[in-house]
């Protein structure tokens, strides 16, 4: 029994030096520590915050992509509404008087119209129009290609245009005094369509001037 006591009290002195000797210590590298829970927590909200704006601007670029097919169809359908008048005038198809809204004499419907095919007159923007229906964006089906063969291809090739209205502004211009220059007209193409991305329609406007000179 002495014996084993003996044994103990040499081990709790062993143990003991041992732990004053630096040379039995494990040599720690002040780099080599963990993290703390606090240190944890604030990187797992710094990297939520980056995750969550990450996926705004994800949201931001989704819905620019789908609204850039509307933007290009209102530059082109402002494009050919300055277009169709100026043929018209280039072609005699119309007079000077002619060329201005309904409420002046003219025959351009006031207003924000439907997109409607040009009628018989082949203009667009007059009181014809209607007769001869909505208008339809062919776009490239699947194999990159213009069918030529809207509405009957189906909604893979043809873009209806009920989103999209269409006023045509023809406007007399003044000069520095005031005065009306009979030779010179103001031409506003505004075309005001609605996205599914945005809750106010949104516009795009083409101004210009027009002459009866060819």
């Amino acid at each position: 029994m002495a014996g084993l006591h003996q044994r103990r009290k040499l081990l709790l002195e062993a143990t003991v030096k041992a732990a004053r000797n630096r040379a039995f210590r494990s040599r720690i590298n002040p780099d080599q520590k963990g993290f703390s829970l606090v240190e944890v927590m604030i990187s797992m909200v710094i990297l939520v915050v980056g995750l969550v704006s990450l996926l705004g601007v994800f949201g931001l670029a989704m819905a620019s992509t789908q609204t850039s097919q509307e933007n290009n169809t209102a530059k082109q359908l402002a494009n050919e509404s300055i277009e169709g008048i100026l043929t018209a005038r280039e072609t005699a198809n119309v007079t000077w008087a002619q060329i201005q809204n309904t409420g002046s004499g003219g025959i351009f419907l006031p207003g924000f119209n439907p997109i409607y095919n040009p009628g018989v007159d082949g203009i667009i923007g007059t009181a014809d129009d209607a007769a001869s229906g909505l208008q339809v964006l062919e776009i490239p089906g699947p194999n990159g290609t213009f069918a030529g063969n809207c509405p009957a291809a189906g909604a893979d090739t043809c873009l209806p245009l009920t989103n999209f209205q269409r006023q045509i502004l023809i406007t007399p211009v003044l000069d520095a005094f005031g005065n009306t220059v009979s030779n010179l007209r103001s031409v506003t193409i505004t075309i005001q369509y609605s996205t599914p991305q945005f809750r106010a329609p949104k516009q795009y406007v083409l101004n210009t001037f027009i002459s009866p000179y060819r």
